[in-house]
């Protein structure tokens, strides 16, 4: 791998490598891009293929982080961790303390979460290091459990989605095809329902879709049938890659808003679904409510204040289709673009706080 010209094209800041023999630590950290503040971002714990991939997914998750905060409307940009091992049998207290004192060397320029692989223990390790961590335990002062946070945020954004694709933000009436029924979108299904939409789901797991059935009041299809659903509304909150070449035929909805990352498998499939006139909420706008949520940990956790913060992602899914219209772009591209203009803004002005400041000096 290539990584200064990788880092190049993309413009990253920094690339951090940690490691500690006696704990088996091989850490990557990743920062993109610091404009709007310090960079956070979870740290992932996977078995790679090789180096090379770990550095490849690091680098690809910071950027994408650096877009989800800017999105967001968050001072914050993006960053990522991997670290290389098996999170059922690599893991020790030394390991996390250790990787929690290169963040601590890093002096606030990153700042850590959960992600695959990890857990709040995880970050309570890493807590005894530095203060540059979140989503650890709420006795240490956090949110606690995300899951209900980003369910209503994917929740108030699908609303958004909804007025631009029916006029009205009203969800009562509508049918939903929600696939996937984990903790995120259990939440999800609870707003749905109290609001009076019809609900139908699949999930590989099958005592999660019972409850979703007994509790809501749900119609359960086969996983491979959720495609298909005559819905309004097609909600994605499991796998990425799911709007491909096959599926996208299959769809009767006329708004995709769900909670799943990376949902479109190529950029040209979110130029495929644009020119057929379906909505579709970009992934990082529309499922950004835990990582708002754990962002106000660093002012001290509030969760009336969190709450609100995260009800803004209706208005940035309106600006998505605002810009998208504006642009006469899809919406995955004014996402990106909206992202982009606020980094730039604030690119602009400190440039010019900057400028001012050595005229100034430059005058005494």
């Amino acid at each position: 791998m290539e990584l200064f010209k990788y880092m190049e094209l993309y413009n990253y800041e920094q690339v951090v490598v940690c490691q500690d023999k006696e704990s088996g630590l091989k850490a990557i950290i990743a920062i993109h891009d610091t404009t709007l503040g310090p960079a956070l971002g979870g740290t992932r714990m996977w078995m790679y293929e090789s180096e090379e991939a770990a550095f490849e997914d690091a680098l690809r998750l910071a950027r994408g982080m650096t877009y989800k905060n800017a999105a967001a409307g968050l001072n914050l940009g993006g960053g990522k961790t991997v670290i290389i091992g098996d999170p059922r049998k690599d893991k020790n207290e030394e390991m996390f303390r250790a990787f929690g004192r290169f963040i601590q060397g890093l002096n606030g320029r990153y700042i850590t979460a959960e992600d695959v692989g990890t857990t709040v223990a995880d970050m309570d390790l890493i807590h005894e290091e530095t203060d540059y961590v979140t989503g650890i335990s709420p006795a240490f002062g956090s949110s606690g459990n995300p899951s209900p946070v980003t369910a209503y945020g994917v929740y108030v954004g699908m609303k958004a989605a909804a007025k631009a694709g029916f006029g009205s933000d009203s969800l009562e009436g509508k049918t939903v095809a929600v696939q996937g029924v984990g903790n995120v979108a259990y939440n999800l299904c609870r707003h749905l329902h109290e609001e009076g939409a019809n609900l139908v789901v699949t999930d590989i797991n099958k005592e999660a879709v019972q409850r979703v059935v007994d509790e809501f009041g749900a119609k359960a299809v086969d996983i491979n049938d959720i495609y298909e659903v005559d819905c309004d509304i097609f909600a994605p909150c499991a796998l990425g890659a799911i709007i491909n070449d096959q599926t996208i035929p299959k769809l009767k909805a006329k708004v995709i808003a769900g909670a799943a990352n990376n949902q479109l498998k190529e950029t040209r499939h979110g130029d495929l679904i644009h020119e057929m006139g379906i909505v579709y909420a970009p992934d990082y706008v529309i499922n950004a409510g835990g990582v708002i949520n754990v962002a106000d940990e660093l002012y001290g956790y509030n969760r009336e204040r969190a709450m609100k913060k995260v009800e803004g992602i209706y208005e940035n899914i309106e600006k998505v289709i605002e810009i998208s219209k504006r642009d006469e772009i899809p919406t995955y591209l004014a996402a990106d673009r909206m992202a982009e203009e606020r980094i730039r803004r604030m690119r602009n002005s400190r440039k010019q706080f900057l400028q001012n400041g050595q005229h100034i000096l430059s005058r005494r």
